[in-house]
């Protein structure tokens, strides 16, 4: 029997590829403030951003500004980061409400899958700046880490300070796509949810390469209790519009929510 039903999951819009448009000309336009503040307005619950170590899109400037909207409208910051110390200081300026801690690499288009908490190196870090991010906020920061749907893994995270983990949910994404069978990645989606409840978590979050309508099954079986979808929103608007996609992406995610 499933632990529970997120019957009302949040909805994150990643806003990074506003600033990729901007960074591709070097020009002060787009601005990721006030696409922040468009996403808030449509609905949208929380803000999510990922100040990469190359800074190929969002930029050290751009945490403030964001920042300023997301407190306007009350709304929580989600800033993504490598695990690194030299991203550290840029969180602990910031102030988010969350961070997640996601995998890294120069080479990569796009994240490719999620952190590998097997690997020693890697552990240590992230168990660092688990414990440094708790030692300065008691309550009202949190921390998650984003990872493969892999039981191995989940375990080794789920014994650090953390308040939720980030399922990377981009191969399902690809397979539905392409209309392949999915049915494999919601069972170890229920796995992963499982495991999470058994720690005594109480959250657990979905993220990557989700659309409008391959987000809805996950919702309609009440999987996960967050959502953070960038790339699809941001190519959405270029034909309707910013404002238009939330609202109808929210929409979805809530009605489909219910039990």
């Amino acid at each position: 029997m499933k632990p529970t039903f997120f019957s009302n999951p949040r909805l994150g819009v990643n806003i990074d590829h506003v600033a990729t448009l901007r960074q591709a000309r070097g020009e002060r336009y787009p601005s990721p403030e006030v696409a922040a503040e468009i996403a808030l307005r449509a609905g949208a619950e929380q803000i999510t951003i990922h100040l990469r170590e190359d800074r190929r899109h969002i930029q050290d400037g751009d945490l403030p500004l964001v920042k300023s909207i997301t407190q306007k409208y009350k709304a929580l910051l989600n800033l993504e980061m490598a695990a690194s110390l030299d991203m550290f200081p840029m969180a602990l300026e910031t102030e988010p409400e969350w961070i997640c801690i996601v995998p890294e690499k120069r080479e990569e288009r796009t994240t490719e899958g999620g952190l590998n908490l097997l690997d020693t190196k890697t552990f240590e870090m992230v168990k660092r700046i688990c414990h440094d991010w708790k030692s300065k906020f008691s309550i009202g920061h949190q921390i998650s880490l984003f990872l493969e749907a892999d039981e191995k893994i989940l375990k080794r995270a789920l014994d650090l300070p953390i308040d939720a983990v980030e399922i990377h949910t981009g191969e399902y994404a690809k397979k539905f796509l392409l209309k392949q069978p999915i049915e494999g990645f919601l069972k170890a989606y229920q796995t992963a949810q499982d495991l999470v409840f058994h720690h005594g978590k109480k959250n657990i979050h979905a993220g990557h390469g989700l659309t409008i309508d391959s987000v809805a099954p996950l919702v309609e079986l009440g999987l996960f209790s967050e959502y953070n979808i960038g790339h699809w929103i941001i190519s959405q608007a270029v034909f309707d519009g910013l404002e238009t996609v939330v609202r109808k992406l929210n929409k979805v995610i809530k009605t489909k929510a219910q039990p």
